[in-house]
């Protein structure tokens, strides 16, 4: 399968900009530096809740995370995560609360990483995908798995410690892939989940099993979800993808058969389209592309050949 070359191949896949922060992995574990770090003037502090943080317009009509001085954060005792430096030696960090502040100015608003990943610039983004993978990870492993008493926060909430049974846990990742399938004819397959609003339509995708190779799971995904069997696979790239904890490991792939065969539990309907039919489907209003920070949108790209509409813009 040839590598794609067109007006879309420098587009930058949602949330994986560089962000120029460093995590400095190397200062979770050190307590004095931490301290040290947020009694620092410069350190900068934002609230994720629920999977969402403030952001707010700035006068050059680009978008920003609400962030303050430490000082001015909210108090919390456990729940403040360190997320690293940038090259000016910013300090950041994150803390989870129930709920998030409000603002005196009412002008920021709550917005999860759907709607911010495509306002907020690649240093926001960044700290927003890790801050919004960890709150989701914290929230959901209180307990240890070995012996089931309740973990405590460590190296700066990206460890969870049992002080029963010694156990160490960290954040999980659960691999994922999504793929653009194409067949001879260069029609791409696209399907619609059950529980997705009529007309909208995207790639297939799903999670690595244990024990299988991401090649194999790209197979077995397209056949149980399409009933359609696909040969070589190719590798474009991945996506963080914290809904809760997913890595996105994105492919272009081509079938060897072309009849589909939908579960009909996850997908309720598969279609393939040509580029003509993409392209009035748009304009008719008929299929609804994906959310511009999937990976799924640029995958289509690739082939499609040029930016897709916006959702919402079609018709």
């Amino acid at each position: 399968m040839s590598t794609f070359d067109n007006a879309t191949a420098d587009r930058p896949i949602g949330l994986t900009a560089p962000s120029g922060i460093d995590r400095a992995a190397h200062h979770r574990l050190d307590e004095a530096w931490l301290a040290a770090a947020w009694s620092h003037p410069t350190t900068r502090v934002f609230v994720v809740s629920g999977g969402q943080a403030l952001i707010d317009d700035t006068p050059d009509g680009g978008t920003e995370l609400v962030m303050t001085p430490a000082f001015e954060a909210p108090v919390t005792e456990t729940h403040r995560y360190f997320l690293g430096t940038d090259e000016d030696g910013v300090r950041y960090f994150a803390l989870q609360k129930d709920s998030l502040p409000g603002r005196m100015d009412q002008s920021a608003r709550p917005a999860g990483l759907r709607e911010a990943g495509m306002l907020l610039g690649p240093r926001d983004v960044g700290l927003m995908v890790h801050a919004v993978a960890l709150e989701n990870w914290q929230r959901l492993h209180r307990f240890c798995s070995r012996c089931g008493e309740r973990t405590v926060i460590a190296a700066a909430g990206h460890i969870r410690r049992c002080q029963a049974c010694g156990a160490e846990h960290y954040p999980r990742t659960d691999p994922a892939v999504i793929m653009l399938v194409t067949d001879d004819q260069d029609r791409a397959l696209l399907g619609r989940q059950v529980h997705w609003p009529e007309g909208r339509f995207s790639t297939l995708a799903g999670f690595v099993e244990p024990g299988e190779s991401i090649e194999q799971s790209v197979a077995r995904e397209v056949f149980e979800e399409a009933g359609v069997t696909v040969g070589e696979v190719e590798y474009i790239a991945s996506q963080p993808w914290p809904f809760p904890s997913s890595l996105m490991l994105g492919f272009m792939a081509r079938a060897v058969s072309s009849e589909i065969t939908v579960d009909g539990e996850e997908i309720e309907e598969a279609r393939w389209f040509s580029r003509e039919d993409l392209t009035a489907a748009f304009e008719s209003g008929e299929v609804l592309p994906p959310f511009g920070v999937s990976i799924a949108a640029r995958l289509i790209e690739l082939w499609y050949g040029k930016p897709l509409p916006r959702p919402g813009a079609a018709g």
